[in-house]
């Protein structure tokens, strides 16, 4: 994201030798470093493509249309009461809903407590 658009991943690596020692190691790339110059704005990139008639990077109105006809009716499901039944919510920052804990049993597992 603006303004150091790239990807940082670190990874848990064993460190070279006979012991058992892990250390992380940073994958760092950012366009800036890797091409030696600043990126454009993201509204100077819009703002061009725009003028110049680009249309690859809009939403095309029927487009937008078939995204709605695929999502509505999964929006119309969940505004029912019975949609409990199959879609069970639970509080933010509890374990879950039970019915996770209950699919795991019947295998005879169960999840880590957080």
């Amino acid at each position: 994201m603006q303004p150091n658009e790239g990807i940082t991943v670190a990874f848990v690596a064993k460190r070279p030798g006979v012991e058992m020692s892990i250390g992380t190691v940073p994958l760092d790339f950012t366009y800036q470093t890797a091409f030696n110059m600043r990126s454009p704005a993201a509204y100077e990139t819009l703002l061009l493509d725009a003028m110049r008639g680009d249309v690859t990077l809009f939403t095309r109105a029927d487009e937008s249309e078939a995204q709605w006809k695929l999502i509505t009716p999964i929006e119309e499901s969940w505004a029912h009461e019975d949609a409990q039944t199959f879609l069970p919510n639970y509080a933010a920052g509890s374990d879950g809903p039970v019915a996770a804990d209950e699919l795991l049993e019947r295998t005879g597992h169960s999840w880590r407590k957080l």
